[in-house]
């Protein structure tokens, strides 16, 4: 048996997040104006935009469910999850400042994003010190 060569909270945070994706999109698919009527505001016109936002915070769930069996393997997964996590909210300010969305809007970016960036961050520097302990010939066969 391989020994285990990364913390055992990465596998339990990924599924986690994994959890919590596939629910959050879920909710999002199956009823697209709750969180509007949550937080008061105006349901939108397009659900369908809506709803495929959650379609795809299901897919990252999904994926995130496989990289926590080897979250320095499947660092590439764990990358794309944290610039979603570092982004979604940089586009949230854009969109405050041009006026287009109100603060009560980024409540989700707590959750969704905010509390995800220091585990996913943590898990792409342990594998990133991983592989520069990994000698050159291991690095040329992978």
């Amino acid at each position: 048996m391989q020994e285990r060569s990364f913390p055992k909270w990465m596998t339990t945070m990924l599924r986690m997040a994994a959890i919590y994706n596939i629910l959050w999109g879920a909710w999002v698919t199956l009823f697209p104006f709750h969180f509007f009527d949550l937080v008061h505001l105006p349901r939108p016109n397009y659900a369908a935009i809506w709803q495929a936002v959650g379609m795809i915070v299901g897919c990252y769930g999904i994926a995130y469910w496989v990289a926590s069996y080897n979250p320095y393997k499947h660092w590439g997964i764990v990358l794309v999850g944290f610039l979603g996590k570092v982004f979604g909210p940089i586009g949230f300010l854009q969109h405050v400042v041009q006026g287009s969305l109100p603060w009560v809007f980024g409540l989700h970016n707590i959750t969704n994003d905010l509390v995800w960036l220091v585990p996913f961050g943590l898990v792409l520097y342990g594998a990133y010190k991983q592989y520069k302990q990994t000698p050159d010939k291991v690095k040329e066969v992978a």
